[in-house]
């Protein structure tokens, strides 16, 4: 029997890192924190170490496309692909920050939608049957989806929008951002929202493209909020820890054998909300 793997983006501190903490406990196999930085990844590591939990580290930056292939070719060589993958990467620019809109609409969806976007393209095809996908969104990006205009609210809910179609709009977003034309468009004042708009949407497109294409793998991949949590990112008032923020991505991350859903589906506290 193969060693099975589970990895987490963006782990080595906040949700992330509550993830990485829950799957050690949890988990039958190896656990893989990721940073973008090797010494703050390797410390995170032994934060958890002397709390008595083995998790391994591999870098990884999801802005980087060479990082993504590297780390892909280095699970698929060692375990022959991946058991678990949460992409927990994320930004978010903070209330009082100075840059101006359409500076955070570029660099927030970069992150948020396009970089997570190649972690998918990458990783989805070394899933091993059985795998479990859990991309981490925000109920933002549902209240987000509420504010838009109703031929894109069509659209993001359609069952039949295509990638393809989904990266158009979220460039569109970025681009009429730029000219100052987003509100014009159809668009709302979040660049955040619609970044995890368009990250939720992903993921009910690429479930149902698995459920076509690997159809008796089983497979499940959804999107989930793990409500607001005390981060760096989210600031100090917010009611949940990071650990209580992990809740609802690991529940997702450990959907039992043989499980047909939730997939394709938005969860939030580890319920199937409306989109």
């Amino acid at each position: 029997m193969s060693t099975k793997v589970a990895v987490v983006t963006g782990s080595n501190k906040g949700i992330g890192l509550a993830i990485v903490r829950a799957l050690c406990k949890q988990y039958q196999g190896d656990v893989y924190l990721t940073a973008r930085d090797v010494g703050r990844g390797q410390e995170a590591v032994e934060s958890l170490s002397s709390e008595g939990l083995k998790a391994m580290f591999h870098q990884l930056d999801i802005n980087d496309l060479n990082s993504i292939t590297t780390a892909a070719a280095y699970f698929k060589e060692k375990y022959g692909g991946v058991d678990v993958l949460v992409n927990n990467a994320g930004i978010a620019f903070k209330v009082a920050d100075t840059a101006t809109f359409d500076v955070q609409a570029e660099v927030t969806l970069k992150t948020n939608f396009f970089a997570t976007r190649d972690m998918l393209t990458h990783f989805l095809p070394i899933i091993r049957a059985g795998g479990r996908v859990v991309n981490v969104s925000s109920f933002v990006g549902s209240r987000t989806l509420n504010q838009c205009s109703p031929e894109l609210q069509q659209r993001f809910r359609s069952e039949d929008i295509t990638e393809e179609e989904l990266v158009g709009l979220m460039q569109q977003f970025v681009d009429k951002a730029k000219k100052g034309e987003h509100k014009q468009g159809g668009w709302p004042e979040t660049a955040y929202g619609v970044s995890k708009t368009g990250l939720t949407t992903l993921s009910m497109i690429l479930a149902r493209r698995i459920s076509k294409e690997r159809r008796n793998d089983g497979i499940l991949l959804n999107a989930c909020c793990p409500g607001w949590v005390r981060t760096d990112m989210a600031g100090d008032k917010a009611p949940k820890s990071p650990d209580e923020g992990a809740i609802t991505p690991v529940y997702l991350a450990l959907l039992p054998a043989g499980a047909t859903d939730p997939h394709g589906k938005f969860v939030s506290d580890k319920e199937v909300q409306p989109w």
